[in-house]
């Protein structure tokens, strides 16, 4: 149904390079017709929505552990007041995309825009602004010293042109869209659950091999540490440290590569794993990193997003970085903090505001260096290793095929859209032919984050 979609059979030219031609019938009206600026107040009453990129308008969680980990304030009465259909634009992203329609009353942060938007069908409007081709506009419509910190200008954003279709197609676009978007995410969740248990059986193999080593005949003998339990016999235990030291070299100048901390990934160039810029306005400060030091996001490392670098570059002046002062590998000890055991120790040691895997809890370096663990020889480090990396060989190769395989489904997601919302595809038979009965996604949650928060927002 998707596969056989056709364009319109009269065009005209909609005045924008981005948009190109649209459907004879269709409208051009500049946004500035369509909306009227809002600055309702004092209503703490109301729920607390935020905006992002992939989310759009949502409800946020009165807990505060959201994904950027911003703190909400004790007061609200500042906040502005947002009904239900509202255009609600993060003026500082809107080149990124975030933006969306308010799903219910509520209040947000004083900085957004908010808006009563006149679009028929509200659904098309929110699907129309957030495409491709409108991110564009409002990068044109946006300012400032640097791409990370672009303000949205008012008088630019009145003046992108909004297509508008009669209501009945904006409400073939909004449930074709529904219909394929759900198809879409269907497959992207399946390849997910295949990942996780990929990664899954990457854990299974790391913990066998960092305390019991390649050998299943090995001698055991209590190790001392209640969390571990039995160790191989020849192996020692040593505080960490005996064994790692920290390092704080700053950058004077911010020139140097910044460097991601990805979670499945470990470090690598930020510019090659993101489309975004960087959010810090500057990259002085930021912590220099070397080729065999250790990384530690400390908010994150009860998750296991601690990593050794084999790249030059900068890292979150909220890392920690450190150096070896024993004879370790620093890889095996990578390999050595991420398994779940450790995971687990570290998460117990880490204090701070929630619990689990959320909140604001961080591992401090006097709680880190204090915990002991059981490690062998470097030389036998260095066989598990091999042993662990010969293992795991084809569980890497089709985790990298079912992420690439996501990579696709969402760029053709996103190609999708631009073409219906902007008539480049008529989707209105198509629309017709749609079963009547709502499909859900399984809310089963899959843990597959790779983004673990950058440039200090932890």
């Amino acid at each position: 149904m998707i596969d056989n979609l056709k364009p319109y059979s009269n065009y005209k030219h909609s005045k924008s390079l981005w948009i190109g031609d649209i459907p004879s019938h269709w409208e051009v009206r500049s946004l500035r017709t369509l909306i009227r600026s809002r600055n309702e107040r004092n209503r703490p009453d109301l729920p607390l929505l935020s905006v992002a990129r992939e989310k759009g308008v949502f409800v946020r969680s009165i807990t505060g552990d959201d994904d950027n980990h911003n703190v909400i304030p004790d007061d609200l009465s500042n906040y502005k007041a947002v009904r239900a259909g509202n255009l609600v634009i993060n003026k500082m992203k809107a080149w990124q995309g975030s933006m969306g329609i308010a799903p219910c009353d509520g209040v947000v942060s004083p900085a957004y825009y908010v808006f009563d938007f006149d679009m028929e069908d509200p659904a098309y409007g929110q699907a129309l602004l957030r495409s491709k081709p409108y991110v564009a506009h409002f990068g044109q419509a946006s300012d400032g010293v640097r791409v990370g910190q672009w303000d949205l200008s008012i008088p630019g954003m009145r003046q992108i042109p909004v297509i508008i279709p009669p209501v009945d197609e904006q409400t073939a676009v909004v449930r074709f869209l529904n219909y394929a978007n759900l198809r879409i995410e269907k497959a992207i969740q399946a390849k997910r659950k295949v990942i996780a248990l990929l990664n899954e059986q990457k854990q299974a193999i790391i913990h066998r091999a960092v305390t019991r080593g390649l050998d299943p005949n090995v001698k055991l003998k209590p190790s001392g540490l209640p969390w571990l339990g039995d160790m191989p016999e020849h192996w020692e235990v040593f505080r960490i440290k005996y064994l790692l030291r920290e390092v704080d070299h700053r950058s004077a100048t911010g020139s140097e590569r910044l460097l991601s901390m990805r979670m499945y990934h470990g470090i690598v160039p930020f510019d090659e794993h993101f489309t975004r810029p960087p959010q810090a306005a500057s990259l002085i400060g930021f912590k220099i990193v070397r080729p065999g030091q250790l990384v530690v996001n400390r908010m994150q490392a009860g998750n296991g997003v601690i990593f050794p670098s084999h790249l030059d570059g900068l890292v979150s002046p909220d890392y920690a970085v450190f150096d070896p002062i024993a004879d370790v590998n620093i890889d095996y000890l990578g390999e050595l903090f991420r398994s779940r055991t450790v995971r687990a120790k570290f998460r117990s040691e880490s204090k701070g505001l929630g619990t689990g895997t959320s909140g604001f809890l961080r591992l401090y370096n006097d709680r880190l260096g204090a915990i002991h663990i059981a490690i062998p020889s470097r030389g036998e480090q260095e066989l598990i290793l091999h042993g662990m990396n010969a293992q795991q060989a084809s569980l890497n190769t089709a985790i990298s095929h079912a992420e690439r395989e996501i990579e696709l489904l969402l760029e053709y997601r996103t190609r999708l859209i631009s073409d219906v919302v902007t008539g480049k595809l008529d989707v209105r038979q198509a629309a017709t032919r749609l079963p009547d009965e709502v499909e859900t996604l399984d809310d089963t949650p899959v843990e597959y984050n790779d983004d673990t928060g950058e440039e200090g927002e932890e």
